[in-house]
């Protein structure tokens, strides 16, 4: 699904670092021999049919949804998660525990 949003690869790291009280550019280097050579200057879905169709709307921001990778990140290496439900995004909790449970 789209969410009609767009996001640069930097507010992907400065969210994701931030959330565990680092600074991407310590970590990450860029090297113009890994760019696609085709690449477009900007990728966005539009989620108007399934908005009209389906009635639906997302329900994790972008700023959760890292956060969330993040802490799954952290539990599959075996540290604590960062934050609690407000630093996740509420809803973030919400629908992780909604996908776990139906994984169950």
């Amino acid at each position: 699904m789209a969410t009609g949003e767009t996001y640069s690869i930097r507010q992907f790291l400065d969210i994701a670092f931030q959330s565990v009280g680092l600074d991407w550019n310590d970590y990450v280097a860029f090297d113009e021999r890994y760019l696609r050579p085709t690449e477009v200057d900007l990728l966005i879905g539009d989620p108007t049919k399934a908005k009209k169709q389906l009635g639906w709307a997302p329900e994790v921001t972008f700023e959760g949804l890292v956060k969330l990778m993040v802490n799954a990140d952290l539990e599959a290496i075996g540290q604590k998660p960062v934050g609690g439900a407000e630093s996740n995004g509420s809803e973030a909790a919400t629908v992780r525990s909604q996908t776990v449970g139906s994984m169950a």
